[in-house]
């Protein structure tokens, strides 16, 4: 099947990867490539619309990164955002320059023709408002911005800061604002996002869960051919409906291999082999690899470190089991988008790496096996639809997320069994407590337990401790790219921290995380 396409070029913006999930919230395909990929990979993509992401950089800066003569050209729409914008006026003869007053955050637009790009949208509540200027929340995050502009270029919205925070050539498809639809901090940006790929590049809204499915069924059959397929089943949500969407294309020519190694959080090893091997009916081979991993582990602090060996230590149990099994020509995973992003691809200079990720980061190079990844290019909450269309149980796809690695890098310093069964213990203490109190919403909450390579002093009973730390971290996001702290009750804090010092051997002290994304990550490590 053939999607109605969007190209994204990317100029190293935080915030890229959320406009390809807003463009695909409006059922439409979308890609994200980086701004310098060649031109012939591009158009061989038969996009409808062009979108131009923003980045960290000035127009005017030496090497700034410019805006590829084939965008204007092909005569298609293109809607620039912040840096695209400026890129946009730069190239068609306006003048961009740095603001007196840089605008970071939120702040209030007035929009002054709410047709086209603000079709639907950004309007006041009155019924009889349909042409009346009305205020926005929206999003800045910039420090240049665009003081005249081009030849046939009209304003649409303005800020206190931004006279032009939004305008457009109607004739020539155009389209640019100051501002980030693409965040949750701009309420409707979502919605100016689908109005510029629905309504301005005509493109038909078919990227649904049942054609992705249809789609990658015959992809996958395509890859694989007759040959065999394993896969590394950890009961998460990336995993599981990778197993299940490839097992459907294929049946029986699909092994699932659990490896146990002894990381995972508490009776979790257990859910997944009734889960997959009695519920589901998949070949799952379980392996009990704890005392492997602790070896290979032992003395290791850097997380880093632990990412790569855990890695490897993957692969090669699945060289070794896949042998046991005859002929094994692919290696199948949940790797997802989130993970590419966030390990920066070595092609994407533009970006910084943030940690390497546990599925692409971690695998050596001279594995054995070619990949199969099916949900390479979805957001979780787009894994998740397609979970729920292939007919897995709630329990699964709303799972807590869960690193690759699992506790080894929510243990921090060095790992042992005691270590682990304590965190193992913390953690579970806390999630029970929460869904309790039904403070864990499906799919926008995220909430675990840390321990510290640290210890502190304590007065149990009439005696001192001298005993480790758990912190309890609790956030609330919509994408994982960006979360919040979660306000969790007073009460409920005391609760958990209370049942921890008593409950957990070895533990006196419980902190609190309050710490949002960015500037921290989600995992401490």
């Amino acid at each position: 099947m053939t999607y109605d396409t969007i190209v994204i070029l990317d100029y190293g913006a935080q915030y890229s990867q959320l406009i390809a999930r807003r463009v695909r919230e409006a059922n439409v395909y979308s890609e994200l490539v980086p701004w310098s990929t060649p031109a012939e990979k591009v158009l061989a993509l038969s996009p409808k619309g062009f979108i131009l992401s923003g980045g960290p950089n000035s127009v005017y800066d030496d090497g700034a990164p410019t805006l590829p003569r084939y965008v204007l050209e092909s005569g298609l729409p293109v809607l620039g955002i912040c840096y695209g914008m400026q890129l946009l006026a730069y190239n068609l003869r306006g003048k961009v320059a740095a603001s007196h007053k840089r605008e970071y955050g939120p702040a209030e637009l007035t929009v002054d023709a709410p047709e086209n790009l603000f079709f639907r949208a950004w309007r006041s509540e009155s019924e009889n408002a349909a042409h009346e200027a009305a205020l926005q929340q929206v999003w800045m995050s910039h420090g240049d911005k665009v003081e005249q502009l081009p030849p046939g270029f009209v304003p649409l919205a303005h800020s206190n800061n931004s006279p032009f925070a939004a305008a457009a050539d109607v004739t020539r498809g155009y389209y640019a604002v100051q501002f980030h639809p693409e965040v949750a901090h701009t309420p409707q940006g979502s919605t100016l996002v689908r109005n510029f790929v629905v309504e301005i590049c005509g493109c038909v809204p078919d990227w649904t869960p049942a054609n992705f499915i249809e789609e990658q069924v015959r992809l996958i059959r395509a890859q694989v051919g007759d040959g065999r397929v394993v896969l590394g089943l950890s009961g998460g949500v990336d995993s599981s409906v990778a197993a299940a969407l490839i097992h459907k294309a294929i049946g029986d020519q699909l092994t699932c291999i659990f490896v146990d190694h002894g990381l995972l959080r508490q009776g979790e090893a257990l859910q997944v082999v009734e889960t997959f091997e009695r519920e589901q009916g998949m070949h799952l081979m379980a392996v009990n690899a704890v005392e492997e991993y602790l070896e290979a582990l032992d003395g290791v602090t850097d997380p880093e470190q632990k990412r790569k060996i855990i890695g490897e230590k993957f692969v090669r149990i699945f060289e070794r089991e896949a042998r046991k099994l005859g002929q094994i020509d692919f290696l199948a995973q949940g790797t997802i988008y989130p993970d590419v992003i966030e390990s920066a691809g070595k092609d994407k200079k533009d970006a910084h790496v943030i940690k390497t990720h546990h599925n692409v980061g971690g695998l050596p190079d001279d594995m054995n096996f070619e990949l199969v990844e099916p949900l390479r290019l979805l957001f979780k909450d787009e894994v998740r639809r397609i979970g729920v269309a292939l007919g897995l149980p709630d329990s699964l796809i709303w799972r807590q997320p869960f690193p690759g690695p699992g506790l080894a890098i929510r243990c921090l310093g060095p790992i042992t069994w005691e270590r682990l069964e304590r965190l193992r213990q913390a953690d579970a203490v806390f999630v029970q407590e929460l869904r309790q109190a039904d403070m864990l919403k499906r799919g926008t909450q995220q909430a675990f337990a840390v321990l510290l390579p640290v210890k502190s002093v304590g007065v149990m009973g009439d005696g001192r401790t001298y005993e480790e730390v758990i912190a309890l971290r609790a956030v609330t996001t919509e994408d994982f790219m960006t979360a919040d702290w979660a306000r969790l009750p007073y009460d409920l804090l005391a609760r958990v921290s209370r049942r921890i010092v008593n409950e957990v051997a070895g533990v006196n002290r419980v902190v609190l995380d309050i710490t949002s994304k960015p500037p921290g990550t989600i995992e401490w490590e």
